[in-house]
């Protein structure tokens, strides 16, 4: 593995571990569970803005970065051979399937979370 790789391998895990050391604490503070499944009436985290939801915002704005970053590198004329091509393809790749499967799960459960508290009212 080259340089670039190396580096973006590092903050890649170091991303993954301050994401986690809000998201877990978040979930068993402000997530409602009852018999293991999320009671969507009584969780009111889905319905509003929190810091999940500006870290994600962050971490889309910082993949558009990277790509950005790698285009023009590219139309540069820089090959994989480039520490920072290696750094911004891993980094760009990563993110996006990240921020992507974020926005799918929380509209999921922000639908869910609407159909529970107002899905008679609602039509």
């Amino acid at each position: 593995m080259d340089i670039g790789w190396m580096v973006s391998l590092i903050v890649t895990g170091f991303l993954i571990v301050f994401i986690l050391s809000i998201a877990i604490p978040m979930d068993l503070k402000h997530i409602v569970r009852e018999k293991g499944k999320i009671n969507y009436k009584k969780t009111k985290v889905f319905l509003r803005w929190n810091i999940f939801d500006t870290m994600t915002l962050s971490l889309a704005i910082y993949t558009i970065i990277c790509v950005q970053v790698l285009n023009a590198l590219i139309m540069h004329g820089e090959t994989i051979k480039n520490p920072f091509v290696q750094f911004f393809t891993n980094q760009a790749q990563a993110w996006t399937i990240v921020t992507i499967f974020y926005l799918i799960s929380r509209v999921s459960m922000t639908l869910k979370a609407i159909k529970e508290r107002w899905g008679d009212k609602i039509e």
